[in-house]
């Protein structure tokens, strides 16, 4: 009882200053960076970071570092006190003109972040559009494949989703209306970067992006419900610890969604978009599934180009229950 009423305590007091008050409703906006904050407020970097530390030892925050930046959003431990939090602060913005004040002016900043992550989005998205096209006029289009892939995901609900190398973030954003909360990850972090503007609109506590190595997922064992891969796996040179991280963090029952080639010869792919592996067969996935814990399902082919594009499923087989054996009792004599 006593640490409960201490944690409340340093709860009131992280917010017993107007800049926290401030950061505290921007981040039930949307996930911001440290710098980005500082612009809102119109405060140095070092005095936003004080604060910000204020409240992330309340709880009420949390820190990610993606690179050089620090991202922060709002905590989602203890979600029902940050939930009444943000009520109060919803509450307080209605009944006092002078705050309600200060939040829309932040708002219209916040606004301004926005249009700035979009605008470097659409810039990236030009210097690349060819190497894009190139790569799409050889399969499906991409609206036929995320058909197929809704319906191959639809007997089930995605409950908490991880999409596996987000890239655009088109997955994560394809799912949302349908999953619990999804995480979104990839290694790159001008990706990253693309998928913060195209995900932006989406709920801050529904979406979370994530810088990581498909090799080496930074979740806990048993964290997601679903798992997608969508593109991805033929960067890997070993697709075989990817495959098993992506087990690791899947639920007993847990279902994986693999996008990706069917097997094929075209070289120019190694060095114009690096691909690693020229497609995988059924085989060779069915294998690399099998090893890693996984009950294959039918593969699907979309077969509306030069390349064919596989649509892979399976469901995590759950681990074996443990066996608890008890000594025989000796015969008495």
């Amino acid at each position: 009882m006593l640490l409960v009423i201490m944690a409340i305590e340093d709860i009131f007091k992280a917010l017993g200053d107007p800049t926290r008050l401030r950061i505290a409703r921007l981040l039930g906006a949307m996930e911001l960076a440290v710098g980005e904050l500082a612009q809102v407020l119109g405060q140095s970097q070092p005095r936003v970071s004080r604060h910000v530390g204020i409240l992330c030892d309340a709880g009420l925050a949390e820190r990610r570092r993606e690179g050089s930046w620090v991202f922060l959003r709002q905590s989602e431990s203890g979600s029902a006190v940050v939930d009444a939090v943000q009520q109060l602060l919803a509450l307080a913005e209605s009944e006092e003109p002078d705050f309600a004040a200060l939040c829309e002016a932040d708002r219209r900043k916040l606004a301004a972040i926005r249009e700035a992550r979009e605008a470097a989005a659409e810039t990236y998205f030009a210097r690349h559009a060819g190497e894009w096209d190139e790569l799409r006029a050889l399969h499906s289009a991409d609206a036929e494949v995320e058909r197929h892939l809704a319906e191959a995901l639809a007997a089930a609900p995605l409950g908490a989703l991880l999409d596996i190398g987000t890239g655009t973030g088109r997955m994560a954003e394809l799912f949302a209306p349908r999953a619990e909360r999804i995480v979104a990850l990839d290694k790159n972090l001008e990706m990253l970067r693309v998928a913060r503007a195209k995900l932006q609109h989406l709920p801050a506590a529904s979406v979370e992006l994530v810088q990581g190595d498909f090799a080496a997922l930074p979740f806990a064992d048993a964290s997601f419900d679903t798992v997608i891969l969508h593109q991805v796996l033929h960067f890997a040179a070993d697709p075989a610890p990817a495959l098993s991280e992506a087990a690791r963090v899947l639920r007993g029952g847990g279902r994986i969604a693999i996008v990706d080639f069917a097997s094929h010869d075209r070289e120019e792919l190694r060095t114009r978009h690096q691909h690693v592996r020229l497609g995988f067969s059924d085989r060779q996935m069915a294998d690399l599934l099998a090893a890693a814990g996984f009950a294959a399902h039918d593969p699907l082919a979309l077969e509306g180009g030069k390349l064919v594009v596989k649509i892979w499923t399976a469901t995590r087989r759950p681990e074996p229950a443990s066996v608890t054996t008890t000594p025989a009792l000796e015969t008495a004599r």
